[in-house]
């Protein structure tokens, strides 16, 4: 039963889990981006003796420091680590959802994934049957009523 309450928390969470997965890759990236930035400016000055000629300089380099290695790093961990359980909650969905029945693949897909009323799903699903009848169709499958 544990694990039946994991499963369909997973089954919730996992339009989310996917999307917070992709996020965070794309945060990781932004902070690898971060580390190789090059900071650019010209500044005018001139020489310190006659003649006074104005130059332009140009200068650049990178803004990461030691201090900045420590968080930045920090960050990586954190955000590779929550990379890693959505991720792990995203398999653990698809495993399960390859071994149960197709119609409730379906149903499952067209209600948790796509987020259609009950009454929609029935309609995609074709045949005669009510969206309550799909409903219960879940709820007996799940083995228990599910407020969804």
């Amino acid at each position: 039963m544990q694990k039946e309450n994991e499963i369909i928390t997973a089954l919730k969470d996992y339009i989310d889990a996917k999307a917070l997965q992709e996020e965070t890759i794309r945060d990781i990236a932004k902070l690898e981006r971060k580390k190789k930035t090059i900071e650019q400016d010209s500044v005018k000055g001139s020489m310190s003796t006659f003649p006074y000629t104005a130059k332009n300089f140009h200068i650049s380099g990178i803004s990461y420091t030691p201090e900045d290695a420590d968080t930045l790093k920090e960050d990586e961990e954190i955000l590779r680590e929550r990379a890693r359980k959505t991720g792990e909650t995203r398999r653990m969905v698809e495993r399960y959802m390859n071994r149960i029945p197709a119609r409730m693949q379906r149903i499952i897909k067209y209600k948790l994934f796509d987020r259609d009323s009950w009454d929609t799903v029935a309609a995609r699903l074709g045949g005669d049957k009510t969206g309550d009848a799909i409903r219960k169709e879940f709820d007996s499958f799940v083995g228990k009523e599910t407020e969804i």
